[in-house]
């Protein structure tokens, strides 16, 4: 039997890895993919999203070959790895691979996440091997294992912030772990090796704080946030089968520490977006790691049952060809699914992306629709020309940190936009997104990361009430910048604007203040008043700065400034 079930695995396993393989070659990225393509192009510490694991990963594949094989190829063989790893812990309960097999399958999100790379694939490896490395150190409180669970811990951190919900789950399913000295070596370690990103978070302004904390959040709640979210968790457990894994694993009883830190994971997870569904949209994979501990958890309930029903092993049959179809489509796409939301990006992307090829060849490009279009073109065609001018009705991504901006600052470009460009001379072509304008502009002015601070702002102001600021601008490029607009093509203007919720269109003001003689030299600041009105309405607002320069449409150039507006 041991033997058999063996063989079962590495069959499996070496069937899994040809599926993927096949997938991850065959099938176009995904944008964020591209996105992410970009950031192996810029090793570094630290990203405005996301830690850099996922960018050792794309790197690491693309030194064999540039393509979506690339890409992806760690995140096939690390997949078949954590696979491997799971089983590993499944079997010290009970042994039935086809069982496990046949469950592993049948789930939705572990297809997703078998070939696709994005921060959470390596955070799905490195969480399995906590897990099984945790399952030794509960039973043995030995050096070793507390020295591996430092440096995973590390791991995670560096892959996706979603593990500190792991580790919190983790101490409050066995809090005795707070008693353990090797404990706090774990947690030092995985300090110490994580300190690069924080530093690196520190010398740049804490963008991810900023980010995921506040700017991700600042929306209007709408009760579909809720209901997406719930309906989500039960298609991506397997669209047929889903309702009764959450039930088999919530009764499955908890008879050691291990099993039980594997139950406070599994809802944990699911309570805490649950719950942070309240307040904002909840991208349905964020709750990723919940379905490790929940697959283990099925799997020992199952096992452990006299029989499993028929009727349950039919409906992950089910599933599984449901799945495979999708995978199928995936690779050879049909029209009429090209609407689905979830399917459409990817497909098409990589003929757009070499349409604009042919109208600019190797010309500097700037798009204005977020990073997903200037990434994918990037990517199709291996380059980093292409960069993704961030809107101040949008929000920050890692184009703003990027040198990119910096050497096409000054020189010809070709502007991409969906939107016409008026009182320019454009051309246009069709394409499966929509007409593409294009304009070219010579000299390009752009302070996409200049920042603006507004120093000594009152919160508390009334409504209408013009209010003295002062502004301090800091120049991080490697030349003069001045904002006058004598002898210059492209204007440029400094504008505020009032916004209550992310992603917002609002109307911008010039400020009023005396700025066009202001001449900063690199790497330094300059400081003035400033004359701002406020809003007519009575609310709480964000005050945010924008440099305007024709003719983009104005960058988000400082944070947003809580401001409550009090009425007269």
């Amino acid at each position: 039997m041991p033997a058999r079930s063996t063989n079962t695995i590495c069959y499996f396993l070496l069937a899994w890895f040809a599926v993927n393989f096949i997938q991850s070659a065959f099938s176009e990225l995904h944008y964020d993919e591209t996105y992410y393509w970009v950031f192996s192009r810029f090793l570094d510490w630290g990203y405005y999203d996301h830690p850099p694991m996922v960018a050792m990963f794309i790197k690491a594949g693309s030194l064999f070959t540039h393509s979506t094989l690339g890409v992806r190829l760690l995140s096939v063989i690390s997949n078949v790895a954590a696979i491997f790893i799971l089983w590993q812990i499944a079997k010290t309960y009970a042994k039935d691979a086809r069982l496990f097999v046949l469950l592993y399958s049948s789930m939705l999100i572990l297809h997703v996440y078998s070939f696709i790379t994005t921060p959470d694939t390596p955070l799905f490896l490195f969480t399995a091997l906590f897990f099984y490395i945790l399952h030794r150190y509960l039973n043995e409180d030995r050096l070793k294992y507390a020295l591996l669970l430092g440096l995973i811990a590390a791991c995670m951190l560096y892959s996706k912030y979603h593990a500190v919900l792991v580790f919190l789950f983790t101490v409050l399913a066995h809090w005795q772990l707070l008693r353990r000295a090797s404990f706090w070596l774990i947690a030092a370690l995985a300090t110490i090796l994580f300190l690069p990103h924080i530093l690196w978070q520190i010398n740049n302004g804490l963008p991810s704080v900023e980010y995921h904390l506040f700017d991700r959040t600042a929306r209007i709640y709408r009760f579909s946030f809720t209901t997406d979210f719930i309906v989500s968790q039960f298609l991506i457990a397997g669209p047929l089968t889903g309702i009764f894994l959450y039930y088999y694993a919530f009764k499955h009883k908890t008879s050691d520490a291990f099993l039980r830190v594997l139950k406070f994971n599994c809802f944990g997870f699911l309570l805490f977006f649950l719950l942070s569904s309240f307040k904002s949209r909840v991208e349905a994979h964020w709750t990723l790691l919940a379905f490790i501990p929940l697959f283990l958890l099925v799997y020992l309930y199952l096992v452990r049952m006299t029989a499993v029903p028929r009727w349950f092993i039919k409906l992950c049959y089910a599933n599984i060809v449901l799945i495979l179809l999708v995978r199928v489509v995936l690779i050879f796409p049909l029209s009429d699914l090209s609407r689905i939301k979830g399917l459409k990006q990817f497909w098409g992307k990589e003929q757009f992306a070499e349409q604009i090829h042919q109208v600019i060849g190797d010309e500097w490009l700037i798009m204005d629709n977020g990073f997903q279009d200037a990434s994918n073109y990037n990517f199709v065609n291996n380059t980093i020309k292409g960069f993704a001018y961030n809107t101040r009705d949008y929000r920050k991504t890692q184009y703003d940190y990027w040198p990119i901006e910096d050497s096409l600052r000054n020189r010809n470009a070709y502007y991409a936009s969906f939107k016409r460009l008026d009182d320019l001379l454009q051309d246009s072509i069709e394409t499966n997104k929509g007409t593409l304008y294009f304009a070219y502009l010579d000299s390009v002015r752009t302070y996409q990361k200049v920042t603006i601070a507004a120093v000594g702002m009152p919160k508390d102001l009334h409504a209408g009430a013009l209010q003295q600021v002062h502004l301090e601008l800091y120049n991080p490029y490697e030349d003069t910048i001045t904002f006058s607009n004598a002898g210059e093509k492209w204007a440029c203007y400094i504008e505020y604007g009032f916004t209550k919720h992310f992603f917002e269109q609002t109307s911008f003001s010039e400020i009023m203040g005396d700025y066009r003689q202001i001449r900063i030299p690199p790497k330094e600041s300059a400081s003035f008043p400033a004359t701002i009105r406020m809003p007519d309405a009575p609310d709480d607002y964000s005050l945010v700065f924008s440099i305007r320069t024709a003719p983009f449409a104005g960058s988000r150039n400082s944070r947003k400034i809580p401001v409550s507006i009090l009425s007269n």
